[in-house]
């Protein structure tokens, strides 16, 4: 099935390589209101910038707005409770649910209830509007104005703003360049590159509703007016402690016998200028090609390729375990659960020279067709489960150097809980992983400061529930 990309939100297939973002967060007042708004964003009606498709013009437009909305979003639209538990199950309990929480890691100071800018109350969360922009501050707060307008006649309110803003060479603020892999779906509109991370590409179902998945079947739901060209996502705002990750290096760097940018390369699997650890194990080097950034994998016949054991890049580095490409991992392997990313920077660029107490991050969607097989798998399962790959042996079925035997730890950036329990692995040649390489007691340096489940509808979705709501 061709895909209509005019009936599917530009976000969900499209990156949008742009200066400056803006979330509004937003609690519905008036349900006809909110439909008569919704109507006119489809349509771009009396000078709002108009909801952005998949469908590429011949010139960049300069705004580009996308538009989803939350279980109790959905209901005050008119969907009935019967119809929203056909949703996602965990998108029906929200990203605030307790039980939801703990699974993705979302305790201690990084829970709901400390969220910021009205996310720590769900129920009063209805949707996301988000609006990306080129070209400085004057088009962001143009356009933010004209919307602003719109909301105070619809009868929406908005509980806050969360700004994004890129930062050179695309990088994030621990340092690294970041998008570089993204999954290829199936029916997209083509890249430059066929496959572009040389992974297999993704069907389509498992991010666009209505379309076979991996495992040859649909994601489906009620009523049938939002069950194609609809998606979900998990929006997140993640506070990174800059200062506490080069502190972090310092502090372990030593304790592994390495310098502190082979340390950020291992636990990211990436060095700071994006290439991987696999193809460059021993040295930085000069940054690859786009078309060799991703061209590697974990698992190979040639014992000289092979880096089953992570001795290359380590089993818990960030890249591994949020994308295990071809290794031995629990779950059905990446194809299955893969999450296309759509996050930009917040606050300043740190100055390690001038040191600052200001607030800096991530912001944005972690897009899929069900957030319990994608989103919470991948956070539960691959990030926070310290065992999380199969017991395996190297090339030929040797146990020589198996990395699989004593090693433990999370996700340094986004798997660390407890301090108590915090560790990570550099695995090193030998028998049953006896050379093997410890650091333990680090604190958490991602910290989670909002967050809600969203359904982005197809446009045609967007229409009926506008007419849903004005009728």
């Amino acid at each position: 099935m061709n895909i209509s990309y005019d009936d599917v939100q530009g976000t969900i297939l499209r990156g949008y390589r742009v200066e400056r973002a803006r979330h509004f967060i937003l609690r519905i007042d008036d349900k006809a209101g909110a439909g008569e708004l919704i109507h006119k964003l489809v349509d771009g009606q009396l000078g709002l910038p108009p909801i952005t498709t998949a469908q590429r013009g011949q010139q960049k437009p300069v705004h580009f707005l996308n538009i989803s909305l939350t279980r109790v979003g959905l209901s005050r639209l008119g969907l009935s409770d019967a119809q929203l538990q056909t949703f996602d199950a965990s998108f029906y309990k929200g990203a605030t649910d307790p039980g939801v929480a703990a699974d993705v890691g979302d305790c201690d100071d990084s829970a709901p209830q400390n969220w910021i800018g009205g996310l720590s109350d769900g129920s009063q969360v209805h949707a996301l509007l988000s609006l990306w922009v080129d070209g400085g501050e004057e088009p962001l707060e143009a356009a933010s104005a004209t919307l602003r307008r719109a909301f105070a006649a619809s009868g929406v309110t908005e509980l806050s703003a969360q700004d994004a803003v890129a930062l050179p060479d695309n990088r994030v603020h621990f340092g690294y360049r970041d998008s570089i892999a993204q999954p290829t779906i199936d029916g997209a509109p083509p890249r430059k590159r066929s496959i572009p991370d040389d992974q297999p590409s993704v069907a389509t179902g498992e991010f666009l509703l209505g379309y076979l998945n991996e495992s040859n079947g649909y994601y489906s739901l009620q009523p049938e007016e939002l069950c194609l060209n609809s998606s979900f996502a998990a929006f997140r705002i993640l506070e990174q402690d800059v200062a506490g990750f080069e502190s972090f290096l310092q502090t372990y760097a030593g304790q592994l016998g390495m310098d502190a940018e082979m340390l950020a390369a291992k636990v990211c699997g990436r060095w700071r200028n994006g290439n991987p650890l696999t193809l460059m194990p021993n040295d930085e080097g000069s940054t690859l090609s786009p078309d060799q950034l991703n061209a590697f994998h974990y698992v190979s016949n040639d014992a000289k390729q092979d880096d089953t054991l992570g001795l290359k890049c380590p089993i818990g580095s960030h890249i591994r375990r949020s994308n295990p490409r071809d290794g031995g991992v629990v779950g059905a392997g990446s194809p299955s659960h893969r999450i296309v990313r759509r996050a930009m920077p917040y606050g300043p660029e740190y100055d390690p020279n001038q040191p600052d107490q200001q607030k800096r991050g991530l912001v944005g969607y972690f897009i899929n067709a069900s957030l319990s097989n994608q989103f919470e798998f991948v956070t539960s399962q691959w990030i926070l489960d310290s065992h999380f790959v199969k017991s395996a042996t190297g090339p030929g079925g040797s146990e020589q150097g198996n990395a699989f035997f004593n090693i433990s730890g999370e996700d340094v950036f986004l798997g660390v809980n407890h301090v108590e329990q915090s560790s990570f692995t550099d695995a090193q040649a030998g028998r049953k992983g006896q050379n093997n390489k410890h650091i333990t007691g680090f604190p958490r340096l991602i910290h989670t400061r909002g967050g809600a489940y969203c359904f982005f509808p197809s446009i045609s979705g967007l229409r009926y529930l506008a007419q849903l709501a004005s009728g």
